[in-house]
């Protein structure tokens, strides 16, 4: 007797079961490919080259613009992702996994796994199943509010509120590392200039713990541990965001003043960096299990 199927496994083989269901006023070019479970509504126009994978719904009157040239790589749409209606999509993008793309949205960009856009160009305002109240943020609460150091949802993963010294000649927030910032730091950098609707960072270290404080501005960091995601805005400088190794973080939803500061408890090494999520799930999975929620 076989063993039995595994629960992803199973998922797999019921999508695979599924057909593709597409309005009989849709187009779609033989040169096309659609996986199982694909839905495509009436008005959609779909051209050759591009891709869509099992469990995706494409909405009334999405328009896929043709590719200009014939060396262009396809549109790639992930699986399970939503496009809701009258959206147009560019040539040669990649829409990640579980993205959502709001209706009558103008998608120029590749969108990443997970992520909400909508507009004219299309911007990220959000991610999908984060764990947080229903606006999807973290409220951190006034300035100074205790407890000084807040779990989040995501394993290690902490808020820290700063000092915080308001004088008529001006507000000072401090913080000393091994205290306030949980570790010695041996780099920092800056983060500035980066456009609202760009993801600046989407990625995990294997090694390096980050404690970031965005000083200037606000921004927001989306971060996950592969089984929980919650995101934090950060939009003053005595709140700080603690990341331990192996958490998924993402930053987006940079104001246009933003600067972020990001302490590092190791030296850069590109071979620390896990860039790609369902490879960053299975190496997490396959360690010694999650951390201490408390960080």
């Amino acid at each position: 007797m076989s063993a039995p199927e595994s629960p992803l496994a199973q998922d797999a083989i019921a999508a695979a079961a599924k057909p593709v269901l597409v309005d009989p006023f849709a187009r779609i070019d033989p040169a096309a490919w659609l996986a199982p479970d694909v839905v495509v509504k009436a008005g959609a126009y779909i051209p050759a080259g591009v891709r869509i994978d099992s469990g995706s719904r494409v909405g009334p009157n999405v328009v896929f613009v043709e590719a200009s040239d014939e060396c262009m790589p396809g549109t790639r749409v992930g699986q399970g992702v939503v496009i809701g209606a009258n959206s147009t999509l560019h040539a040669g993008l990649t829409l990640g996994d579980h993205a959502v793309v709001r209706s009558g949205s103008v998608v120029t960009r590749s969108v990443p796994r997970d992520a909400i856009v909508e507009g004219h160009p299309a911007a990220i305002v959000g991610y999908v199943s984060v764990d947080a109240p229903a606006d999807g943020v973290t409220r951190r609460g006034p300035l100074g509010t205790p407890p000084e150091q807040t779990p989040t949802a995501v394993a290690g993963v902490s808020i820290h509120r700063l000092p915080l010294v308001r004088d008529l000649r001006g507000d000072l927030s401090s913080g000393e590392f091994g205290r306030q910032v949980p570790f010695e730091p041996r780099r920092w950098y800056v983060v500035f200039g980066v456009p609202n609707a760009q993801v600046r960072t989407e990625h995990a270290l294997r090694r390096c713990e980050q404690f970031l404080v965005c000083v200037r501005g606000h921004c927001a960091v989306v971060v996950d541990d592969g089984q929980h995601r919650t995101e934090v805005r950060l939009d003053a400088p005595n709140v700080g965001l603690y990341l331990p190794p192996m958490t998924w973080a993402v930053r987006h939803r940079h104001s246009d003043d933003a600067v972020l500061l990001v302490f590092a408890s190791h030296p850069y090494d590109p071979e620390d960096y896990v860039r790609d999520y369902a490879a960053y799930v299975a190496e997490r999975s396959a360690s010694e299990g999650p951390r201490d929620a408390a960080g």
